[in-house]
């Protein structure tokens, strides 16, 4: 297991929560004002030198659980609340990007690629404010520091960290379902199509070498899929043309058309950086899950402002009812197949996942506690 992982995860998943809580204080029409104070306050928290500095140590990368509360702490460093059910959705929804961006990668280099993508948007969201963009560079200029010298196999130990972290997650998602990237079981359906790795040539030919390592002959084979030769190789500088697409903002219709890429007629793949409609529908189910969003601890000079994410307030009321009457304590029931006729009265979308109150963990060996000690200081 890699020790160095969990930058990497944060600053993915970080960047992913922020696409989708830009595309919904969009689609409310959220003063200029107040979604730039969101913004900016996530992203000031996210990327503090005191924070970064402890997440770029060495150590194990944490749980799915410990990384919510993270994520979650997180996204209320804002003046905005989200209840637990959508924290929970939009925790999915950012661990299966992710999850596909690892999946789409040629090389386990692209990695980093990705990451700097998302810092690269991160860093537009906040670009007229220059105390942000300063920590985001500073953090962009550490993240090159420490990953620039990992070797070939370092990377991909990283990568196979991270797989590892993803393994259990197979939530599907409609965005995916739509453009037949994911099977109904949650799993992606990957494509044996388009451009390789950079460095590498295109599969179907064999050469065969003498003890010299001169060249005798050459041999042809069916490569079963349709591969081009690789594109050119992305900047991983502070800034430049990252050339892949993986860790775009997908939300959005403002960036310019996906660089050359070469795919099989019959399978369709999400694009990065390019409008899709599925997208919004995707969101629109996270809108249905969400709560208000309250204003705590804010000073008396300083006006808050709520976004209603349902379509009206009556819709959101019942959302509520919705959500706590349908609880029940599992002490209450004995039997497994209870609980899953119980699940099965519900659809997809209002399925209750009911499991037995956790103890509280050792405050001693909480994984992560530091971080969000921290966190409240900030």
């Amino acid at each position: 297991m890699s020790m160095r992982t969990l930058p990497l995860v944060f600053i993915n998943l970080g960047g992913e929560m922020l696409y989708i809580l830009d595309q919904r204080l969009r689609a409310h029409n959220t003063s200029e004002d107040n979604s730039e104070k969101v913004m900016n306050d996530i992203v000031g928290t996210m990327f503090s030198k005191a924070f970064m500095d402890e997440l770029l140590k060495p150590q194990q990368l944490y749980s799915h659980r410990t990384m919510k509360t993270v994520l979650t702490r997180l996204a209320h460093a804002s003046i905005m609340r989200l209840n637990p059910a959508s924290m929970d959705r939009l925790y999915e929804l950012m661990v299966m990007a992710f999850k596909y961006q690892v999946f789409l990668c040629l090389r386990p280099k692209d990695l980093l690629l990705i990451s700097y993508n998302h810092m690269d948007t991160i860093r537009e969201f906040v670009k007229d404010t220059p105390m942000a963009v300063n920590q985001v560079d500073e953090t962009h200029r550490k993240i090159i520091e420490t990953y620039s010298s990992f070797t070939e196999g370092e990377l991909q130990l990283l990568r196979q960290t991270l797989l590892t972290f993803f393994q259990d997650m197979h939530v599907r998602v409609s965005l995916f379902l739509k453009d037949q990237i994911q099977n109904p079981n949650g799993r992606f359906a990957l494509t044996t199509s388009g451009p390789v790795p950079h460095g590498t040539d295109v599969p179907g030919l064999i050469r065969i070498f003498d003890c010299r390592g001169r060249e005798v002959r050459r041999r042809e084979f069916p490569s079963g899929g349709s591969y081009t030769s690789s594109i050119r190789e992305g900047s991983f500088e502070l800034h430049g043309n990252r050339v892949i697409r993986l860790g775009m903002n997908m939300y959005t219709v403002d960036h310019p058309e996906e660089t050359h890429t070469s795919r099989a007629p019959s399978v369709k793949v999400i694009t990065y950086g390019s409008p899709n409609p599925l997208a919004k529908e995707e969101l629109n189910l996270l809108a249905r899950l969400m709560g208000s969003m309250k204003t705590e601890n804010e000073p008396k000079d300083e006006s808050g402002f709520r976004i209603n994410l349902f379509n009206t307030d009556k819709e959101e009321e019942e959302a509520w009812v919705f959500f706590f009457s349908i609880f029940i304590p599992c002490c209450y029931i004995n039997r497994n197949f209870l609980i899953k006729a119980f699940l099965s009265c519900f659809t997809e979308e209002r399925q209750v996942v009911l499991r037995k109150e956790e103890k509280p963990e050792n405050p001693s060996n909480n994984k992560g506690e530091e971080l969000l000690a921290m966190m409240d200081d900030l």
